[in-house]
C-alpha cells in the first residue's frame, strides 16, 4: 500500500524545506520512543518520511514515482535486501537500514535510465569552507581594529576565468559516452538484466570535452595565498568566529567559492584579566596610604588612569568596583566594570611611628 509521506508529516505537498523540518521536529519530539507515551513504529515512519522529503532529489523522485520509495518494494515488490534467498542485484543497498537511503538514488538511476529518463549531468560543488585562527591583543579587542590575514588556498584561475578551459575555442561531444556524461553497464541477475549507470571517466560527467584545456590550472583552480581583511568590532570575545563570505576555497569549474571563518584568539594580558565584559586587575596597596586617606592610582586598559579613594569601612579582602571601566559590550552600548583586587603591603615602622600608633 502506498505511503503518503506528506500526510505522515502533516504538511502540504507544496511545503518548503523549513516547513518540513519544523513538522518533523515536532512529531519526532512527540513520538520519540524514550518519552512517556512515545511510539517507536510511528517514530520510524516519521523518520522515513523526513529522509525522503528533506532531500531534493529523493523528494522529486518520490513526487514522480510515488511508492517506488517504499522500503525497496516498488517495481513489482522485489526484495533488494539480499537476504535469506540471496537475491542481491549488485547495488549494495539494504532498505531495512535507514542509513542506506542515501544510496537509493543510485538504484533508481539505473531503473530510470532503462525507462528513458535521462539523468542530470554532473554539477560541480562550491569550494570548501576554511577556518583559521587570528591572535590579537586585549587592547585590540578593546578598541576594535582592522586586520589583514593571509590564507593559503585554492583560488580561481585568472587565465581561464576559473572554468578550466577556454570557452572561445568551444567543446566537442564526448565520444566515450556519446554526450550523455554517463556510461550504462548491463548486469545479469536472477530476474533478468538490470542496468547500472556510472559517470563517464573521460568527460567527468559533462558529456563534452573542451577543445583547449587551461594548462595553468587544475579544474579552474590554482594554489595561491589570498590576503583577506577583517574588521574587529570593539568588545570582540576570545573564541569568536568572524565569517568572510566567498573567501574560502574556490569551487571547481567556475562553481562558487566557500567561506572563510576566522576564530579570534586573545593573548593573555600582563595586567588585566577579562571576565565577560568586565576586567579584573591586581594592585599593591600601602596600608599607610589607606590610613592617610590618600587616593589610589589605578591603570585602565584604555591607557589612562583613574584615582579612587578607598571607602571608609571597606574590606580590603574584597574587590573594589570601578563602574564603566571594563570592556565595550560587543554589538551593544556601554561598557563593563573594572574590579581591583588589593595586595596589602605593611611597611617598616620605626619606633616613633610605632609609639604614635600605640597612643
Amino acid at each position: 500500500m502506498s505511503k503518503d509521506y506528506y500526510k505522515i508529516l502533516g504538511v502540504e505537498k507544496s511545503a518548503n524545506e523549513e516547513e518540513i523540518k519544523k513538522a518533523y521536529r515536532k512529531l519526532a519530539h512527540k513520538y520519540h520512543p524514550d518519552k512517556s507515551g512515545g511510539d517507536e513504529k510511528k517514530f520510524k515512519e516519521i523518520n522515513e518520511a523526513y529522509q525522503i522529503l528533506s532531500d531534493k532529489n529523493k523528494r522529486t523522485q518520490y513526487d514522480r514515482f510515488g511508492n517506488a520509495f517504499e522500503g525497496g518494494q516498488g517495481f513489482g515488490g522485489f526484495d533488494f535486501s539480499g537476504g535469506q534467498d540471496g537475491y542481491n542485484f549488485g547495488f549494495g543497498f539494504d532498505p531495512s537500514n535507514m542509513e542506506d537511503l542515501s544510496n537509493v538514488s543510485d538504484i533508481f538511476d539505473a531503473f530510470f535510465e532503462g525507462l528513458g529518463v535521462k539523468r542530470k549531468r554532473k554539477t560541480y560543488h562550491r569550494g570548501a569552507d576554511l577556518e583559521m585562527a587570528k591572535e590579537i591583543t586585549l587592547e585590540e579587542a578593546f578598541r576594535g581594529s582592522a586586520a589583514k590575514i593571509q590564507v593559503e588556498t585554492f583560488v580561481s584561475c585568472a587565465v581561464c576565468a576559473g572554468i578550466g578551459y577556454f570557452s572561445k575555442d568551444g567543446v566537442t561531444k564526448c565520444a566515450t559516452c556519446d554526450g550523455r556524461g554517463e556510461i550504462r553497464e548491463t548486469r545479469q541477475s536472477f530476474f533478468g538484466q538490470f542496468s547500472q549507470v556510472r559517470t563517464c571517466g573521460k568527460c567527468h560527467g559533462q558529456g563534452e570535452i573542451p577543445n583547449k584545456v587551461c594548462k595553468n590550472c587544475s579544474g579552474g583552480r590554482v594554489k595561491a595565498v589570498r590576503e583577506v581583511q577583517i574588521t574587529l568590532a570593539p568588545g570582540i570575545a576570545d573564541g569568536q568566529l568572524i565569517k568572510v563570505a566567498g573567501a574560502g576555497q574556490a569551487g571547481e569549474q567556475g562553481a562558487g567559492a566557500g567561506d572563510l571563518y576566522v576564530r579570534i584568539k586573545i593573548k593573555p594580558h600582563h595586567t588585566f584579566k577579562r571576565v565577560g565584559d568586565d576586567l579584573l586587575a591586581r594592585k599593591d596597596l600601602d596600608i599607610l596610604s589607606v590610613l592617610a586617606g590618600r587616593k589610589i592610582e589605578i591603570p585602565t586598559l584604555s591607557g589612562g588612569k583613574v584615582m579612587v579613594e578607598i571607602p571608609i569601612g571597606f574590606n580590603l579582602r574584597e574587590r573594589l568596583r570601578i563602574a564603566g571601566e571594563g570592556m565595550p559590550k560587543f554589538g551593544g552600548y556601554g561598557r563593563g566594570d573594572l574590579y581591583v583586587e588589593f595586595d596589602v603591603k605593611v611597611p617598616k615602622i620605626d619606633q616613633k611611628l610605632k609609639k604614635f600608633f600605640e597612643e
